[in-house]
């Protein structure tokens, strides 16, 4: 049978949050089967769950918040990308302000935490989605064409192409695709940041975003060069760190796809609007469980390697 997962013991990490600029306080906590991953306002007088699930996410605007009755969650795509990547079903997240770490502004450092609190097992069969037939949303015409698909496929792919129009992004590649089987999530993937432009980041301080953003977690560009002295992690690690978010934002399924994603200039809403397609489509998929996991895809079955 192949397993759920979880972690085998709690580890905690500091930070501040990429738009409140709040020092935040992260506890990672093993969770029962079938919990699912599980964020926890534990500041608040009576703390308060926030099952993660397509339907959860309540705001897409430069990151994926959750919320539950009002109380909210921010910038959940890089620890639910480092789940995703290491296959983690179930967790519960206890957090002490209203959005997750920045970190180093990539998934790197969530992928070290859970791993150095070891993976373990549960007795109970892991649920897969698997896509039956292609579901797909789109935005725009022309240049301002957009768009975001499911297709079947019997294991997890994921391909990306960005169109930013920028000396600096225009530099490095533009389309880049992922299969899980090669099990290199950490090496590949993980480590891209997110990104932002000087010209952004003024209008966006003065409506009380990215008030935690700087050169140690994220890249940074004015109209024409990168400005972090370091250069790149990834020769296209722009279209990377795409890749990254979208694992995150489709993990908040709830269920890790069997799936080949692809996409053109998507983002947080879009990746959110198909999964909320696909949920509308009962006949466009199916759950399930491989009680040999020698018959499961490749990469889904092995536990990842460490770094």
């Amino acid at each position: 049978m192949l397993k759920q997962r979880t972690i085998q013991s709690l580890t905690r990490a500091v930070g501040v949050g990429l738009h409140s600029g709040q020092r935040v306080e992260l506890t990672l906590r093993p969770a029962q089967p079938d919990t699912g991953i599980v964020f926890r306002r534990v500041d608040l007088s009576q703390p308060v769950d926030i099952p993660v699930h397509a339907l959860a996410v309540t705001d897409t605007r430069l990151a994926s918040t959750i919320s539950m009755r009002g109380v909210k969650v921010h910038t959940i795509e890089q620890l639910m990308s480092a789940c995703s990547g290491l296959g983690l079903d179930n967790l519960y997240v206890d957090i002490a302000a209203e959005e997750v770490p920045i970190l180093d502004g990539s998934a790197s450092s969530f992928v070290y935490l859970l791993q150095s609190a070891g993976i373990e097992l549960q007795n109970a069969p892991k649920r897969f989605v698997r896509v039956l037939e292609r579901v797909e949303v789109t935005d725009g015409q022309g240049e301002q064409a957009k768009w975001a698909r499911l297709d079947p496929h019997e294991g997890y792919k994921l391909s990306f192409e960005i169109d930013f129009r920028h000396p600096a992004v225009d530099a490095t590649g533009q389309q880049v695709s992922f299969d899980m089987a090669t099990g290199r999530y950490a090496r590949d993937i993980a480590r891209a940041r997110t990104f932002g432009f000087t010209r952004d980041v003024e209008m966006m301080r003065s409506n009380g975003l990215a008030l935690g953003g700087g050169l140690d977690n994220a890249i940074v560009m004015d109209d024409y060069k990168v400005l972090n002295s370091d250069g790149l992690r990834y020769d296209d690690e722009f279209v990377k760190h795409k890749i990254l978010d979208a694992m995150g934002d489709l993990y908040v399924l709830g269920k890790p796809l069997l799936a080949s994603y692809s996409a053109f200039r998507s983002g947080h809403a879009m990746n959110n609007r198909l999964l909320r397609e696909l949920l509308s489509r009962p006949d466009a998929y199916e759950m399930v469980t491989f009680e040999d996991e020698r018959t499961a895809p490749k990469g889904l079955a092995q536990l990842a390697p460490a770094w």
